[in-house]
């Protein structure tokens, strides 16, 4: 017998380790299902092990050092002399919090009695996988699990090297830091790599490929972003994609694709569109009942954000095991780790009014805010956005320091239908940062206590 021609019969297969499969791993086995997970790599997918997780540290290393110069602490009365930073330790305090996460959610796996095996899959019928692992397998499944992920696509004419061109994660693993840098793309990633090189003294280059930088952005909220790349030096280029960027390294943001090409979803009879992002349902099923997709490689209309795909991996595992769910969220935070920090969630003005609403908006700049001030963030501001006719919130942004932690509340209100009245009604901690979504919502009842001015009704 050959080893590999035993089939093994498994409850809930999940394709992918990443925050969709290992999340809906956990909530099937909390459902009573018996779970195997298969990925090739160790369980935390590209957000803990390359992507999100190493950018948000290194980001927070860059954003101390930089609180640490003298011009910004002087006027504090604080002086400090001969302030440097180290980036191979900058690097191994990262890689030690990334190890940490890792065994956590080894630790999460093991402790819910999920199944682990390290191997390569793909499908052989719609209720059959092979592994390719150490031993060689089959598994039989009751259900299926389809969370691969995705991974850099370069644009027409490049390729990424690791040395001149380079994905977003190669950026994160750089042996030393280059003295000059072009990073390429308008998302939020193109942004905070920006401002981490920048913030370590890089000089970098950020090429857009138009002229809008964060598309989707309240345009009031861009200028305190803009100001904060000027003082860190960075040049913005517009109308230059990314193929036409002569700065090297290049670092090209933006483009993925799915992982999907090896596994062979014909043979399941598993719908895809023309990226290769398998078709799926509101509670991520997809053409065959027994399989479902979650995360990056599932289309299921979403941007491709470690939060999206923790909620979906609920989502599918709840699904398969019975219950009546979909993926459906009302409001989809976004949050930009810049100088200053930028979130928002739903409408802005603009976008309300082309979906038809006539909206009422209030605006509150933090250099009003006493605890704004203490952080440096006096050039932020609160901008909300509500529908005039029943004042229901529709609309969030925040710039300046712990927006990415203020605008849940900008969520719960749109998830849970709050007004602006709401918002007004609360009390709130003072001295606080979140005294500006107090004023802001004022400010749209034309009630503003600490800023001059009334609302504005469209």
């Amino acid at each position: 017998m050959v080893v590999g021609d035993v089939t093994t019969a498994v409850d809930v297969l999940v394709l992918g380790g990443g925050p969709a499969g290992y999340v809906a791993a956990i909530r099937a086995a909390q459902l009573g299902r018996q779970v195997t997970l298969v990925d090739p790599v160790p369980p935390g997918g590209t957000c803990l092990h390359r992507g999100c997780i190493p950018l948000k540290a290194l980001l927070t290393a860059s954003e101390r050092y930089a609180e640490l110069r003298r011009e910004t602490l002087e006027p504090l009365g604080i002086r400090l002399i001969g302030v440097d930073f180290d980036w191979g330790r900058l690097q191994a305090w990262k890689a030690s919090i990334v190890a940490r996460l890792a065994e956590g959610v080894r630790r999460l796996l093991a402790g819910n009695r999920v199944q682990y095996v390290a191997g390569r899959a793909w499908f052989l019928s719609p209720e059959e996988v092979r592994v390719e692992s150490e031993q060689g397998e089959r598994f039989k499944f009751e259900h299926c699990l389809i969370a691969v992920g995705a991974e850099a696509e370069p644009p027409p004419g490049l390729d990424y090297d690791g040395r001149t061109v380079l994905t977003p994660e190669q950026a994160l693993e750089l042996a030393e830091l280059p003295e000059t840098l072009a990073v390429a793309g308008t998302d939020y990633v193109a942004l905070e790599l920006t401002t981490l090189f920048a913030r370590l003294g890089v000089r970098v280059q950020l090429c857009l490929p138009g002229e809008e930088l964060l598309p989707g952005i309240e345009r009031a909220a861009l200028r305190p972003l803009q100001a904060g790349l000027r003082q860190l030096g960075v040049q913005v280029i517009g109308n230059l994609p990314p193929e036409r960027v002569e700065t090297r390294p290049l670092v090209v943001c933006g483009g993925l694709r799915p992982r999907t090409a090896g596994l062979q979803l014909e043979a399941a009879g598993v719908s895809c569109d023309a990226r290769g992002a398998v078709r799926v349902s509101p509670s991520l099923q997809t053409s065959v009942a027994r399989i479902y997709a979650a995360g990056d490689c599932a289309a299921a209309g979403a941007p491709p954000l470690a939060s999206v795909a923790i909620k979906q991996g609920k989502v599918a595992a709840e699904a398969l095991c019975g219950r009546r769910v979909q993926f459906a969220p009302l409001a989809l935070p976004r949050v930009v780790l810049t100088s200053p920090e930028l979130a928002s969630v739903g409408y802005t003005a603009p976008e309300a009014e082309r979906a038809g609403y006539r909206v009422k908006t209030g605006r509150f700049p933090l250099g009003a805010n006493g605890r704004a001030l203490m952080l440096g963030g006096e050039a932020g501001m609160v901008l909300v956005v509500a529908n005039a006719e029943d004042e229901s919130i529709l609309g969030m942004t925040i710039v300046g320091p712990r927006a990415g932690e203020l605008i849940t509340t900008g969520v719960l209100a749109i998830e849970m239908g709050a007004t602006l009245t709401d918002l007004a009604e609360l009390l709130y901690a003072h001295p606080g940062l979140a005294e500006g979504l107090l004023e802001s919502a004022e400010g749209a009842l034309g009630q503003a206590i600490h800023v001059l001015g009334r609302a504005t009704s469209g």
